[in-house]
C-alpha cells in the first residue's frame, strides 16, 4: 500500500452551463497524490462533464482548476489570451485521459501511438520516450503488440494500449471516463486488472465508471453525483454499502436491480488531448478514506 500524499489536484466550484441547461452546479474536488476516486451515478448526473471540465476539453463556465503549480479560471468568453492557452497546454501535459472509444491513431503502431506526444508536445528525445513507452506497454502486458496497428488488437488490447500511450506522459493525475463501457463483457477483467495495478502501485487516479468491484477493489473515495451536485461521498464500504443519502440507495437499488452497468454513447470527442498540437504542426494506501 502506498500512502497518500499531499493534494496535488483542485477543482474549486466548477459550473457548467449548455445553453439553459446546469449541467454542472458548484462541484469541488481535492485529490490527493496516490489517491483513487471514483465517480458514479447515473446517465446525465455530470461526471464526464465534470472529468472534461479538469483538462478543459470542456471549458467550465465558473471555477478554477489547479494542478500542481498550475492554475486556471475559468473563461467561457476566451477573454484571457494566449498566456492562458499555454496554461492549459501545459496542464494537459501533467493529466492523462483514457477515453471511452481508446480513440488510438489508426495510422500508427502501439508504440508510435505512445511516444507520438512526449516527442511532439514534451519535446522529449524519441529514444528516451521508446524506452518509457516500452515500460508502460510491459506493465499493460503489451510490450509483444508495440509494432501492431490498433486495427490489429482486441476491444481490450486496444484500451490497454490506451492506457499505456496516457501513461507515457508520465502525469501527475490520470483520468479514466467510462474505459470499460465499450468493452464486450469478456473483455472487462483485463483493463479493470492493470487500473487496480496502477491504483494499488500509488497512480492518482480520477475514474468516471459504474465498475463496483473496481470501487471496492481499488478506489479510495466514491463520489455519487446527481443533478450536476455531489450528493455523496466517503470510502466505497460506506458509500456502496451503507449510503446514507436516499438519492444513493435508490441509484444504487435500481443499478444493482438491473445487473449491468448504466448505457452511455460512444465518445464522440477528439482523439486526444493533444490532437490539436500535433495537427498543428507540433505547435494505494489508505483504501477506504473519505465529482
Amino acid at each position: 500500500m502506498v500512502a497518500l500524499g499531499e493534494v496535488v489536484m483542485e477543482a474549486t466550484a466548477i459550473e457548467k452551463w449548455f445553453g439553459s441547461t446546469h449541467v454542472l452546479r458548484g462541484i469541488s474536488l481535492a485529490v490527493r497524490q496516490h489517491e483513487t476516486v471514483m465517480l458514479i451515478g447515473r446517465s446525465g448526473s455530470g461526471k464526464t462533464t465534470f472529468l472534461r471540465c479538469l483538462n478543459f476539453l470542456e471549458e467550465p463556465t465558473v471555477g478554477e482548476v489547479r494542478l500542481g503549480d498550475v492554475r486556471i479560471e475559468a473563461d467561457p468568453l476566451q477573454q484571457q489570451g494566449r498566456g492562458r492557452q499555454g496554461r492549459i497546454r501545459q496542464l494537459r501535459t501533467q493529466m492523462g485521459m483514457v477515453f471511452q472509444g481508446f480513440n488510438l491513431f489508426p495510422h500508427m503502431t502501439v508504440l508510435q501511438n505512445c511516444i507520438e506526444a512526449p516527442v511532439t508536445v514534451k519535446g522529449v528525445p524519441r529514444r528516451q520516450a521508446i524506452e518509457t513507452a516500452e515500460r508502460f506497454l510491459e506493465k499493460v502486458q503489451l510490450l509483444d503488440k508495440r509494432d501492431a496497428y490498433p486495427s490489429r488488437l482486441s476491444g481490450g488490447q486496444q484500451q490497454r494500449a490506451a492506457i499505456a500511450r496516457a501513461l507515457s506522459m508520465e502525469p501527475k493525475v490520470l483520468l479514466f471516463d467510462e474505459p470499460t463501457s465499450a468493452l464486450d463483457p469478456e473483455l472487462i477483467g483485463e483493463v479493470i486488472v492493470v487500473m487496480e495495478q496502477l491504483a494499488h502501485e500509488g497512480s492518482t487516479m480520477i475514474v468516471v465508471s459504474h465498475e463496483m468491484a473496481f470501487a471496492r477493489e481499488a478506489a479510495d473515495r466514491v463520489l455519487y453525483l446527481e443533478g450536476g451536485v455531489v450528493v455523496e461521498e466517503g470510502p466505497p464500504e460506506q458509500v456502496l454499502d451503507d449510503p446514507r443519502e436516499e438519492a444513493t440507495k435508490q441509484f444504487l437499488r435500481r443499478f444493482l436491480s438491473e445487473g449491468a452497468k448504466a448505457p452511455t454513447a460512444a465518445d464522440p470527442h477528439p482523439t486526444s488531448l493533444f490532437e490539436g498540437d500535433l495537427f498543428k504542426g507540433h505547435g494505494k494506501a489508505g483504501h477506504g478514506g473519505g465529482g
